[in-house]
């Protein structure tokens, strides 16, 4: 068992690794310097040559990935060309709404997902069954930015029940919550219906009814306990997904966050900036790929026994 973690966790780090020199690479082979972005168009030449000898950009690529490798291990991130102000410090302020915002989403995502998945199942076929996995189909089918679109005109522009942007509450954050998770909503259902369905069907469950258990506690103790192994494994993923930055949501909510801030870097080629949260979304990735994958040994004795 130990072992097994310690090889994941290697191959978590060399993932993560792969994944830096992947990010620095892609950025320096697009065309263009960011020193005359960042000074404008109008901006003399010698000046653009002067800030690009600053900013470190003339020194050969392999020397700017080892600098940059080294202070990214050391949690500094460069500054910021558009900002001015150090990345992780940047990162860490956003840090705490997409935090919130991920929390939130989740906690919907997953109660929803659950209660409607469990209703499904046990009223296979009925009208319930046809309405919740029809709701599931369409929140897994709508866009997200469809969904935040209609939550922001009927919730906030017509009823005028929440904000329809920025977060000056914790009620800002409801439609943002509600558009992210509304999909992962829609995956955990399906998920949880057609796994409970499956474990339902077993031996096992016959011969508790049999011994005269009752409904409820067939379900609850023993059907839901199995059928929960897969969505606790899809759930950790998707709490590691929202945590990385939601783009489109917090761009739309006007929520200053991670995925927001990389929306930024991106239009302003802010070189330090964009390799910051994009490094920082690939490690909280594959920080939960490995806390899915441990979890998963942990609570499921076959695989503890087959590795």
């Amino acid at each position: 068992m130990l072992r097994n973690v310690l090889q994941r966790l290697l191959q978590s780090i060399l993932v993560l690794l792969g994944a830096a020199l992947l990010i620095f690479v892609m950025l320096r082979v697009i065309p263009g310097n960011p020193a005359a972005v960042l000074m404008g168009e109008h901006a003399d030449q010698a000046v653009i040559e002067r800030m690009t000898a600053e900013l470190g950009l003339d020194q050969p690529v392999h020397i700017q990935f080892f600098r940059y490798l080294s202070g990214a291990l050391r949690g500094d991130f460069g500054t910021s060309y558009s900002l001015g102000k150090p990345v992780s410090s940047l990162m860490a302020g956003a840090f705490s709404n997409t935090l919130i915002l991920a929390l939130m989403a989740s906690a919907f995502a997953w109660l929803l997902g659950i209660v409607s998945g469990i209703i499904a199942a046990v009223r296979k076929n009925s009208i319930l069954d046809h309405l919740f996995m029809g709701a599931s189909l369409l929140g897994v089918s709508m866009p997200v930015f469809m969904a935040a679109m209609v939550l922001q005109f009927l919730f906030a522009y017509k009823l005028k029940i929440f904000p329809i942007a920025g977060v000056t509450s914790w009620t800002g954050f409801i439609l943002p919550a509600v558009a992210l998770g509304w999909n992962s909503a829609g995956s955990v259902a399906r998920l949880v219906r057609s796994t409970l369905l499956e474990i339902l069907a077993e031996d096992y469950i016959d011969t508790a009814r049999a011994k005269g258990r009752r409904q409820f506690g067939v379900l609850i103790v023993h059907a839901m306990r199995n059928a929960m192994l897969p969505v606790i494994t899809m759930m950790a993923i998707q709490l590691s997904g929202m945590l990385s930055g939601a783009v489109i949501t917090e761009t739309i909510f006007s929520i200053n966050g991670i995925g927001r801030l990389a929306v930024q870097a991106i239009s302003g080629r802010d070189i330090p900036l964009l390799q910051g949260t994009v490094l920082f979304s690939a490690a909280i990735v594959i920080i939960g790929n490995f806390a899915a994958d441990s979890l998963y040994r942990v609570l499921d004795p076959r695989i503890r026994k087959e590795a």
